[in-house]
């Protein structure tokens, strides 16, 4: 499955929009290398999301390609989600 597509049916991000357009600037790593919007993701990849100054690290369990929200979750466990700080 595409990374954008995983990260909206997964409900990581809402939209696959705003997906593609994190990934294509660089916020996305897959299993510690840099991921492009259009990246495969499969069960146990290694996904590191930078948000702002939230980044979130999970690891994809299954995949599914239509979900409710209540199976959402369960594509996913969240390894770790860690504050950066920002000096401007």
């Amino acid at each position: 499955m595409r990374l954008d597509k995983f990260l909206k049916v997964s409900r990581i991000i809402k939209r696959r929009s705003v997906a593609k357009e994190i990934a294509d600037k660089g916020r996305i790593m897959i299993n510690d290398r840099p991921a492009k919007s259009s990246s495969n993701v499969i069960v146990g990849d290694k996904l590191e999301i930078g948000f702002g100054n939230k980044t979130m690290v999970v690891r994809i369990t299954q995949i599914i390609e239509t979900t409710k929200k209540s199976d959402a979750a369960e594509m996913y466990e969240i390894l770790e989600t860690r504050q950066t700080e920002n000096f401007d």
